[in-house]
């Protein structure tokens, strides 16, 4: 039996608005919709939280982004899982519920981390960005790649877990583990972040 070390937790967050960016990950018909061809079954449950995050994120001036796996019909990656989110098809839009908003950014990914061969990054920069929190699905492949890396860059993460989804309990518990652990990022809930 694997023991999971204790993961550290805080109540609330305070994030400087004009220096934030909530980061929705992947929340795409393919992934979140009963009907999608790789669906995580825990998807549905999270939209309430990202939705509370999406509202005080907008109205307290935060950036918000939103990642789209976006693959071509012979995309290798589907040697590794089925088919999934093809370029202009149904299964890669955002879910109706969650559907950016004109001036929000959607930034369009052909792998699991975000900042991986798209301008991300240059537009983090431009908005003068210094913390993201990241929200959305699988939470140990593209949400961990994706805040991972924005660790890398020296962005402060921080990951509501009631806004992430998994496959597995386990894939959940080793997500926080190495956000908090390996990434010195801040696990919390989306009642417990403010944007300020």
């Amino acid at each position: 039996m694997v023991q999971v070390p204790e993961i550290p937790k805080v109540e609330t967050v305070e994030l400087p608005a004009k220096e934030t960016a909530l980061i929705v990950v992947d929340m795409q018909n393919d992934f979140a919709h009963p009907k999608g061809a790789l669906f995580v079954p825990d998807a549905p449950q999270s939209v309430p939280a990202i939705r509370l995050l999406l509202e005080r994120a907008r109205q307290a001036g935060a950036k918000v982004v939103y990642t789209q796996d976006w693959h071509r019909e012979d995309d290798p990656e589907f040697q590794i899982w089925p088919r999934h989110a093809v370029a202009g098809t149904w299964g890669a839009e955002i879910l109706e519920e969650l559907k950016p908003e004109p001036e929000d950014l959607v930034i369009r990914k052909v792998r699991y981390d975000a900042f991986y061969g798209t301008p991300l990054d240059h537009y983090l920069h431009l908005f003068g960005v210094k913390h993201v929190v990241v929200t959305g699905t699988v939470a140990n492949i593209c949400v961990l790649h994706t805040a991972g890396s924005a660790a890398l860059r020296w962005y402060n993460v921080v990951l509501p877990e009631d806004a992430t989804s998994a496959l597995t309990p386990f894939d959940l518990e080793a997500t926080l583990r190495q956000v908090t652990f390996l990434y010195q990022g801040k696990v919390t809930r989306a009642e417990g972040v403010r944007f300020v």
